[in-house]
C-alpha cells in the first residue's frame, strides 16, 4: 500500500530517489530500474561502466545522480589528472541518461568498498589544497556541461576505513573553500551518523551547499525506521530548512523485503506522516 499523499516517490516537498544498486537483488539491473520508475522514484546508480547505458535509457526512468568518475583521486596530481579525465568520460554518460548530478569520492573506491589509496594518518596541508584545486576544476568541467558534481562524505569506522576527506565536515569544508554552484554535497546520513552525529545541526550548518541528501539507518544500512536515526526528526528538520532538493535512499532492503523498505522510506519524508510512528505490516 502506497502513503495517502500519492505515489511512493512522490512528497508534498521533497523528490525521492533509490539506489537500484541496493533493492529487488533478485532482478535483473534494468527490471530494478523500470520498477522503480514505476513507483514514482527517481533512481539512482553506482559506477555507470557496468551498465547498458542505452537499455537504462529506454526504461524512461527519471536518474538523480550516479558516480562522477572511473578512477582517480583528488588530493596528488597524477590521481587528480585521472579523475578529471574519467569526470569527462562520465559527463557524455550523464548526457546520455539525464544524471544532474555526478557523485565524488576523496579516492576511488575498490572492493566492499575500500579506498584505492587509503589515508590512513590523515590528509596533510599539501592534500587539502591539492584536492581544493581539483575540485575547482571539476567544478569548472560541470559548470561547461551544464552538471552538478556533488562530493559524498563516506564514514571511516565501519564502510570506507582509510578514505580520505570523508568526514562530512571535511567535505562541507572543500565544498564551501571553493564556493562554486556547480559542486555541492552529497550529504549522506547514514555516513554522518556513524562519523559525526548530530545530524540536524549538520544540516543546518551544510544547508546552503547540499546538491542532494542520501539516507539509511544505522546499524545495518537500511531503511528509515529499522536503526536508531529518528528520520521524522529529520524530516521536520529540512522542512523547517526549507530543503527542496532529492532524498535518496541509499540503503539495503531490512530482511530483503524491497516494497516494504521503499514504503517506509517514503512513509519518513510524506508530511502526513511526519509526526507519526513506524507501523511495520504484517
Amino acid at each position: 500500500m502506497r502513503p495517502e499523499t500519492g505515489p511512493a516517490g512522490q512528497s508534498d516537498r521533497f523528490s525521492l530517489a533509490v539506489c537500484a544498486e541496493m533493492v529487488f537483488l533478485d532482478l535483473p539491473f534494468v527490471e530494478r530500474v523500470k520498477h522503480l520508475a514505476r513507483e514514482g522514484f527517481l533512481v539512482e546508480i553506482w559506477d555507470w561502466t557496468r551498465h547498458d547505458l542505452r537499455r537504462l535509457a529506454a526504461t524512461g526512468a527519471s536518474f538523480s545522480s550516479m558516480t562522477g568518475y572511473v578512477s582517480g583521486t583528488l588530493a596528488d596530481e597524477s590521481g587528480a589528472q585521472e579523475m578529471l579525465h574519467t569526470a569527462e568520460l562520465s559527463i557524455r554518460a550523464a548526457r546520455e541518461l539525464g544524471v544532474p548530478r555526478l557523485n565524488l569520492h576523496g579516492t576511488g573506491l575498490g572492493p566492499e568498498g575500500l579506498p584505492v589509496k587509503p589515508c590512513t594518518q590523515g590528509a596533510d596541508g599539501a592534500m587539502w589544497m591539492k584536492a581544493r584545486d581539483t575540485l575547482s576544476r571539476l567544478a569548472a568541467l560541470g559548470e561547461k556541461h551544464g552538471v552538478m558534481f556533488v562530493l559524498e562524505n563516506l564514514n571511516a569506522a565501519v564502510d570506507h576505513p582509510g578514505v580520505p576527506f570523508g568526514r562530512a565536515e571535511d567535505c562541507l569544508s572543500l565544498v564551501q573553500a571553493v564556493d562554486h554552484p556547480s559542486l555541492r554535497l552529497m550529504l549522506d546520513l547514514y555516513h554522518a551518523q556513524i562519523g559525526e552525529g548530530n545530524l540536524i545541526a549538520l544540516l543546518e550548518r551544510a544547508m546552503d551547499y547540499i546538491g542532494e541528501i542520501q539516507v539509511a539507518d544505522v546499524p545495518g544500512r537500511c531503511q528509515p525506521g529499522t536503526g536508531e536515526i529518528n528520520y521524522f526528526a529529520i524530516a521536520r528538520a529540512l522542512r523547517r530548512l526549507d530543503y527542496r532538493g532529492v532524498i535518496g535512499l541509499e540503503g539495503w532492503a531490512a530482511e530483503g523485503d524491497s516494497d516494504r523498505a521503499l514504503k517506509e522510506f517514503a512513509r519518513a519524508f510524506n508530511a502526513d506522516m511526519a509526526d507519526g510512528e513506524w507501523a511495520h505490516e504484517t
